[in-house]
């Protein structure tokens, strides 16, 4: 299943691309923080024991566009753009109050890359110029539930299955050659990925602080490393003007294991009723333990992730003004990749504004909107800088109401 063409990044290159995160435009807006954050309207689908404060049916749907801009000190700038869809969730309130089950689909990583750059042939003083592309991506789909164990605790337990491949390819050609007919190597390998990753968490509450209708939350959930299988596949093509002379297979899909990295997240938010909510999160992804099917690891440290945002409804009750009702949001994010460039660590720095409007009496659009930028051209020889705007839908309504008359 493809989720149409994400927009070009060298970003991307690093083992199954660029990660696209459980956020939904609701929290995008707020510096994509989520983890605790509840909410009655919208579905939280960053913590699953969050679940447990939606008891609607709730039905989420989001779009993303964006715009990114590459500049670096050896090439000139270079622009893409792309749309596509972001995520499609639901959710039951099994038990209202106790028991909230969703599902959802969205992308998991992107890759969408081109680097152009020479090496020297082995046994000769000539060089080749090597273009290396990387396309594709993973797909997730997952079940989530949360329980309430107490009033002020809840569990919740996310289940995702990974799907869907990446692939890349690397051609090279001669700088100065005396053929007439040029004939050009390359190289295609493709990784399968086929298996499931877990995540449980935990939701602590406490209301009515003070008697003056505040909340306190605390959040945390823990991505367990996984072990997902997948299939590898390799061959090798000539190429001429006129397309492909022969091709090889080397490896045909071989079975192997991928290992994924665990991720510890946590956030805290402060509320008053359904005013305003400020919340922070953190996130730390243990990078040294992945290793892709040929067990090695391209990645050179671990990552890190920083988020606060601010949400208020100046008055949900409102029935003389409109944008009274609608709820805004702002934010703001700071990421450690677990990468290197020119032997620089990378980090991304992004600010967010969001919008819901309300639609009808529960549904709503929603808007979010995150200027920022990745990497350092002085630092990293390279630096990104992206728009992206989030847009999504929220449909709330009550399934399986008991008949109470005849």
């Amino acid at each position: 299943m493809g989720y149409g063409q994400a927009a070009r990044s060298p970003f991307s290159s690093y083992g199954l691309g660029e990660q696209y995160g459980n956020a939904l435009a609701t929290d995008q807006g707020m510096g994509g923080v989520g983890i605790s954050n509840p909410h009655y309207w919208y579905l939280n689908n960053q913590n699953p024991a969050m679940l447990i404060f939606n008891r609607l049916t709730t039905f989420q749907a989001g779009l993303i566009g964006e715009q990114r801009t590459q500049n670096s000190i050896a090439t000139a700038t270079q622009k893409s753009g792309s749309g596509n869809l972001n995520y499609l969730v639901l959710s039951i309130p099994v038990m209202a109050g106790k028991w909230t089950s969703s599902l959802s689909l969205m992308p998991y990583t992107r890759l969408n890359y081109q680097l152009k750059y020479t090496q020297p042939v082995a046994g000769d003083t000539s060089k080749a110029n090597v273009t290396e592309t990387g396309s594709g991506g993973i797909n997730q789909v997952s079940w989530s539930n949360g329980v309430k164990i107490t009033n002020a605790i809840s569990l919740g337990l996310r289940t995702t299955y990974l799907f869907s491949a990446v692939s890349t390819q690397f051609s090279s050609e001669l700088q100065y050659t005396q053929q007439v007919l040029v004939i050009s190597p390359l190289v295609y390998e493709r990784t399968f990925v086929s298996g499931f990753k877990f995540a449980p968490a935990l939701s602590v509450h406490v209301d009515s602080i003070g008697k003056k209708n505040y909340r306190v939350n605390f959040g945390l959930v823990y991505d367990l490393q996984s072990n997902v299988p997948g299939k590898f596949y390799q061959r090798i093509e000539r190429h001429n003007l006129a397309g492909i002379i022969d091709s090889l297979t080397l490896i045909r899909n071989v079975p192997g294991t991928l290992t994924l990295p665990s991720t510890l997240s946590a956030g805290l938010s402060f509320a008053k009723s359904y005013k305003w909510i400020v919340a922070v999160d953190g996130s730390y992804s243990n990078y040294s333990t992945y290793r892709d099917m040929a067990g090695t690891n391209p990645y050179t440290s671990n990552s890190w992730r920083l988020a606060a945002g601010f949400e208020t409804t100046p008055d949900g009750g409102s029935l003389s003004s409109y944008f009274k009702r609608a709820t805004y949001r702002t934010g703001v994010s700071l990421e450690n990749y677990p990468y290197l460039a020119n032997g620089n660590v990378v980090k991304d720095f992004g600010i967010t504004f969001g919008l819901s409007l309300p639609v009808s009496r529960l549904s709503s659009i929603d808007l979010a909107l995150k200027v920022g930028k990745k990497g350092d051209k002085t630092l990293n020889g390279i630096e990104e800088n992206y728009i992206k705007l989030y847009f999504g839908l929220t449909f709330n309504d009550q399934w399986f109401i008991k008949r109470r008359f005849d």
